[in-house]
């Protein structure tokens, strides 16, 4: 008895006036959004230069996108030719039917020459990118549940998921439930998401081992969960495998044997992500002037600030002096002096000329501590 199942949209285009928007087009902006942005973290954490991922991507992207048709078109082509076939839906992208070996292949192809005109190094590239790829592999896999394909076996289980008689294939008719493999393959491809992080900052993989274990795990998961798969494709018993299985197993074993052999040619990382050495000093003095000229602002600001307290400091004291004087003087001086003092507060003559050379020389000392 089914307790519980997973529902399928009803619709993947919304219309927006004259244009329609795709679920499955909009899964993967979204998957390569997150993969840029995952690359670039990771390669400036790596000492390479902020953008220069975003720069990557403007040549991987073409090249995986045409990659991943292609390698579909030729591996399912008795859908767009032969009788009553019309090769032009080949270049419908926004129908389906995308292949990640082929998107792999290619967009590795163009993050090659990206990276040679950017005079960096291919491998530091493949292990700053890998872990956000399998990121965006993920979200892409959502877009296969809005069109309501690649879905597994029939089965009974309480996450099975409902499938519409419309898109339901020949045979299958009366079942209305199957394996949700587009989620097998979104949480297997995060858990390798996390298997990446995890084992790059613990062992510090360079020299491509990073994109290497990529490989190797998403093979390791894509290859059982092929087997589910029930969708027609051209090549389904090779071997008596689909041909998809088989892919996933040579290219495990080709991640796995070179993950070991870099581990003993190049054990640790790149001292490096740059092809020439000046790249790194460039990278290197822009760190440091940038250092340098926040410390200068912050010093600016101490000074500033002290000479503001300062400032202060010396205004409070002379009002302080200031109330001081007023509350010493006294308002009317001779209204208390006793009668018959006049004589006594007579001076000589020659006293008043003695207190003003006195007063004389008291004026030049100041004068002569002021040009000082």
């Amino acid at each position: 008895m089914i307790l519980q199942t997973i529902p399928s949209p009803s619709e993947g285009v919304w219309e927006l006036g004259p244009f329609p928007i795709r679920a499955y087009a909009l899964c993967i902006i979204v998957g390569v959004i997150a993969a840029i942005w995952i690359g670039e973290k990771r390669w400036v954490a790596r000492g390479g230069k902020p953008g220069q991922m975003s720069d990557i991507a403007l040549w991987a992207i073409p090249f995986g996108l045409v990659g991943a048709r292609l390698y579909h078109v030729i591996t399912d082509y008795h859908l767009y030719f032969g009788e009553d076939k019309n090769p032009v839906t080949a270049l419908y992208v926004w129908r389906g039917g995308l292949g990640i070996w082929g998107a792999i292949a290619l967009g590795a192809v163009g993050a090659m020459i990206g990276a040679r005109v950017m005079g960096i190094k291919i491998l530091p590239v493949m292990d700053a990118l890998a872990p956000g790829v399998i990121v965006a592999q993920a979200f892409g896999r959502w877009g296969n549940w809005f069109n309501q394909e690649l879905y597994g076996r029939p089965t009974d289980l309480p996450w099975g998921l409902e499938i519409d008689r419309d898109h339901r294939l020949a045979g299958h008719l009366e079942d209305a439930t199957y394996h949700p493999t587009f989620l097998y393959e979104c949480i297997w491809n995060l858990g390798i998401f996390g298997l990446l992080i995890w084992a790059d900052a613990k062992f510090k993989l360079g020299f491509g081992r990073v994109m290497a274990l990529y490989v190797a795990g998403y093979t390791l998961g894509r290859g059982w969960i092929e087997t589910m798969r029930i969708d027609d494709v051209q090549m389904d018993d090779v071997f008596g495998l689909r041909l998809n299985v088989w892919t996933s197993i040579v290219l495990f074993v080709a991640a796995v044997a070179y993950f070991i052999w870099s581990s003993r040619r190049h054990p640790g990382r790149e001292e490096s992500v740059f092809r020439d050495p000046q790249d790194d000093d460039a990278a290197a003095t822009g760190e440091a002037a940038a250092t340098g000229d926040a410390a200068a602002t912050g010093d600016a600001a101490a000074t500033g600030d002290a000479a503001a307290v300062s400032d202060s400091a010396v205004l409070d004291k002379q009002d302080a002096d200031g109330e001081v004087a007023v509350d010493g003087a006294d308002p009317d001086p001779g209204a208390d002096e006793p009668a018959g003092t006049e004589s006594a507060e007579e001076e000589p003559a020659d006293d008043a000329a003695e207190t003003d050379e006195a007063e004389d020389a008291d004026g030049t000392r100041a004068g002569s501590d002021t040009d000082r």
